[in-house]
């Protein structure tokens, strides 16, 4: 089992799983599905194009067969829509009327030999793509209305997968934005996403299949699995015992844990990311796991910039799944690390260090 750890820059997303509905996202997926995964020269209705990873060429015609979208001007809106907000890049020659757009965020090199010969174009519902887990910033930034498929999205690239900060995430892919979001509310999403809570409620119902809530006592609120992350066993009839023997462990070791001002949202958070890691040795979580020969991407000591448009988030292409070392020496500079608590007995101090 690959681990899919919070501090990754990348998660899979198969193409088989694209589901419809409505939402700029949707469209970005749609597009991107169908983009070229290696350099090449592309064949498209008689005309051959040179394209780069990323990219695709080919007319009006074709576009409008990617979206799903029969008008023409509706199509080249969702394209300006998307190029506004940093997401790809696109060009319409009007006298040739060839279209190309490319996408911004992409894996530039993968590993193994790519394909020498065939199409450069990635098969509809075939193979997967690699999200950017900061993927939806830009909407949120925007304070944008999300639409189904981009709420759906902001949850998918917000997975992660036996990250020792949450315990529970050993039992399944876990839906977390941050350290200290493993455990998330209805009106938290409601206010990321511009919704009203039982517009929140009706999406889980819908999308009941691909995202499973588990209610946690109280007003801690819920725990969110994605049920249909690569990798990934299908969930277990014994998930609910398994959740309840892991939040009892964690409960239990912080008993005497300083809750301050805290919601009781915000207290499980803290000690679910404080007593995660011992919980997960204690537990026996944390199994030793086969090294992968199936790296999504190639681990390299190199490191490009792309960014967003200048009022969005700074994203960077990346060539590896996990990022390089040098992204994370460049991070480690943009963000020098704090001094941890203080290792003395004493109950710990969730809003920084021991008493």
């Amino acid at each position: 089992m690959q681990s899919c750890l919070l501090k990754y820059q990348w998660v899979k997303l198969p193409r088989n799983r694209i589901p419809t509905g409505k939402g700029l996202m949707g469209h970005w997926m749609k597009l991107a599905s169908r983009a070229a995964f290696r350099r090449g020269k592309a064949w498209y209705c008689g005309h051959i194009n040179d394209v780069t990873a990323g990219t695709w060429a080919g007319g009006m015609v074709g576009l409008k067969s990617i979206l799903g979208i029969k008008d023409r001007s509706k199509a080249l809106s969702i394209l300006q829509s998307l190029f506004d907000l940093g997401y790809l890049h696109y060009e319409l020659n009007p006298t040739t009327k060839k279209l190309t757009y490319s996408i911004k965020d992409w894996v530039v090199k993968c590993s193994g030999d790519p394909c020498a010969e065939g199409t450069v174009y990635a098969t509809e519902g075939y193979g997967f793509l690699c999200v950017p887990r900061n993927i939806t910033a830009c909407l949120v930034e925007q304070n944008h209305v999300f639409g189904e498929l981009d709420a759906w999205l902001d949850l998918w690239c917000h997975t992660t997968w036996r990250e020792r900060s949450n315990a529970f995430s050993f039992l399944a892919p876990s839906i977390q934005f941050n350290r200290y979001s493993s455990v998330l509310t209805l009106d938290s999403l409601g206010r990321r996403w511009n919704w009203e809570k039982t517009k929140v409620w009706r999406f889980f119902k819908k999308y009941a299949d691909d995202f499973y809530l588990y209610k946690l006592p109280g007003s801690y609120g819920c725990l969110i699995f994605n049920t249909g992350y690569p990798g990934a066993d299908e969930l277990k009839a014994s998930l609910p015992a398994d959740i309840e023997r892991i939040l009892e462990e964690i409960r239990t070791k912080g008993t005497n844990a300083h809750k301050y001002e805290m919601t009781d949202h915000q207290y499980i958070n803290r000690i679910i990311a404080s007593y995660s890691p011992s919980t997960v040795d204690i537990m026996g979580l944390d199994q030793e796991e086969p090294i992968s020969e199936g790296r999504v991407a190639l681990l390299a000591p190199i490191y490009i910039r792309a960014y967003f448009s200048p009022e969005c988030s700074s994203t960077r292409v990346e060539f590896d799944c996990q990022g390089s070392r040098y992204l994370r020496i460049l991070k480690e500079l943009d963000n020098p690390p704090t001094r941890g608590p203080d290792k003395r007995a004493g109950p710990l101090d969730l809003t920084g260090g021991y008493n």
